[in-house]
């Protein structure tokens, strides 16, 4: 478990929001954790608009100055914020701590997105500019609302 309390989390969200923090205590699993807490509290859309440009502006801060190699992935913040949607609608945890502890647990894995993507597709320059669906799997919106009900979600162990 990682969190134990929403205000941790809220703690998180504050942080990125006021580009505070570091770089090398950006993580993977802040990064779900933020697109959880945007899921939600706002529409899908305002959500995403928040993560990219909160993305963005932490890039900047970062020193990435080319977003065409490095830095800033429309597709892949695109695939985490689906995948994330998709895991709030089969959760069956109101408490924010438990879901993201879940949502992380199971999302964990920064090469999931290969299991839909080719390497070559996600390394393009196009993949960082705009969201490019899938091309290897282009049912993976299904597919991981499947695998996520088929694993039962936030189960009565997390309560």
């Amino acid at each position: 478990m990682i969190y134990k309390t929403t205000e941790e989390i809220i703690e998180i969200v504050k942080a990125f929001e006021g580009r505070r923090i570091l770089k090398p205590d950006w993580s993977h699993c802040k990064h779900l954790t933020i697109g959880l807490y945007y899921c939600l509290r706002f529409p899908f859309g305002k959500a995403i608009n928040l993560m990219r440009d909160g993305l963005i502006h932490q890039d900047k801060n970062y020193g990435i100055s080319n977003p065409i190699t490095s830095g800033y992935h429309e597709t892949l913040t695109m695939f985490w914020m689906l995948t994330t949607k998709q895991f709030i609608e089969t959760s069956k945890s109101y408490n924010l701590a438990d879901q993201a502890n879940e949502l992380v647990s199971i999302y964990k894995d920064e090469k999931i997105p290969l299991q839909y993507y080719s390497r070559e597709l996600l390394n393009s320059r196009a993949a960082r500019l705009q969201h490019i669906p899938p091309d290897l799997d282009r049912f993976y919106l299904f597919v991981n609302s499947a695998r996520l009900a088929s694993r039962g979600g936030v189960t009565a162990r997390l309560k």
